[in-house]
């Protein structure tokens, strides 16, 4: 059976891609995420986790046109699919049911007093 669940890496990954849209590669993703979450990915783990996305039905990818500026070298640009799209619904509703649920939190009231 095929895995159906976003690890979170996965979701902030998915996430990226639906932010950059048409601009959605590999190397983007990644700058992306440094610049988002101020700390480092390798290429090589995006990669796989945009592997891992597409075995699970989440993303589709076709080759983009050549560019001068990549030495004539093609882009993989990255779509998310209606599953994808549904588990970031899925993952988002869980999350926010978890935060409402969260005693000094329902409410709307943000209260960290440490």
């Amino acid at each position: 059976m095929k895995e159906t669940k976003l690890g979170d890496f996965e979701e902030t990954i998915l996430l990226l891609v639906g932010i950059l849209d048409k601009e959605a590669y590999a190397f983007k993703i990644a700058e992306e995420f440094e610049s988002q979450t101020e700390r480092a990915v390798s290429i090589g783990a995006v990669h796989s986790t945009l592997n891992r996305l597409g075995e699970k039905g989440f993303l589709t990818s076709e080759m983009g046109a050549s560019t001068a500026e990549r030495g004539g070298r093609r882009k993989r640009i990255y779509t998310i699919t209606a599953a994808g799209q549904r588990a970031l619904q899925e993952s988002r509703d869980f999350k926010v049911s978890l935060w409402n649920q969260y005693p000094s939190l329902a409410g709307g009231n943000l209260n960290f007093n440490f």
